[in-house]
């Protein structure tokens, strides 16, 4: 075994290596969300690598399914969809050229299985890769979403016509014009702890009786109204939040919104 080598994730192994850092099943009901998420859609060509160090354990990951059963509004059939990529819990393993090496696993794995490109979705705020080690790589950008969001495209198939963010992407919040609004998928595991916590505040401190909807689904997921996909706050017909968000964050966000 290298210092550095790259793991394909099943459903077998998954529980072995945990996702994103988290680890105990019996303690992490959004790992056993996740783990069971990733199992369901495991058969349909999600996949995830994980970047392993044997010094240091899980250092990174990227995950990466068809276009079709992509967990953001996009339309990017025919295309692998990068949906998720990190390295660095410690700051050793940043800069050092793993995220271009996951990145490159991919691009090969979708030239093999005859895709007509990779797309993911990037933006300059927090939570989400930038754009930049993309465009190095070759992908450009091919569409935007408020507030800071790009969908980017590597085509593999020149003619092939260009993913892009669903049409009434930013339209649909709307359909939520009462109250708070949560919004989230089993893909992400950010979005359990924080939600009791934030659904706990808005009720108590706020007088609200937050909504809680489970996107169980890929198309559940593409009909979302913000760009981020799995994960939204809406309060009132507004996206207050366009990703997984501590309490805390929540208390100032509503602070600004509720006089």
């Amino acid at each position: 075994m290298t210092e550095i080598e790259i793991i394909d994730i099943t459903p077998d192994n998954i529980a072995d290596y945990g996702v994103c850092g988290y680890k105990d099943i019996k303690k992490h009901v959004e790992l056993r969300r996740k783990i069971a998420w990733f199992s369901e859609n495991y058969p349909k060509g999600l996949r995830m690598k994980v970047l392993f160090s044997r010094t240091d354990g899980y250092q990174g990951m990227i995950e990466y399914m068809p276009g079709e059963i992509a967990h953001r509004p996009v339309d990017a059939d025919g295309f692998m969809f990068i949906q998720c990529i990190f390295t660095g819990f410690k700051k050793e393993y940043k800069g050092k050229g793993y995220g271009a090496m996951l990145i490159r696993e991919c691009i090969r794995e979708a030239e093999q299985g005859k895709f007509l490109g990779l797309a993911v979705v990037t933006r300059i705020g927090s939570f989400m890769a930038k754009k930049d080690i993309f465009l190095k790589l070759g992908f450009s950008v091919v569409d935007s979403a408020p507030p800071d969001f790009d969908l980017l495209a590597l085509k593999l198939d020149s003619n092939a016509p260009a993913p892009r963010f669903k049409p009434d992407l930013i339209s649909r919040a709307i359909e939520y014009p009462n109250g708070l609004t949560i919004i989230r998928s089993p893909q992400c595991p950010y979005s359990e702890k924080n939600v009791d916590a934030i659904i706990k505040t808005a009720k108590e401190t706020y007088n609200l009786n937050p909504t809680l909807i489970e996107l169980e689904d890929p198309k559940a997921v593409q009909d979302s109204p913000c760009a981020f996909g799995s994960f939204c706050i809406i309060y009132n017909g507004m996206v207050i939040s366009h990703h997984p968000i501590s309490n805390t964050r929540f208390e100032n966000i509503m602070k600004k919104l509720v006089k």
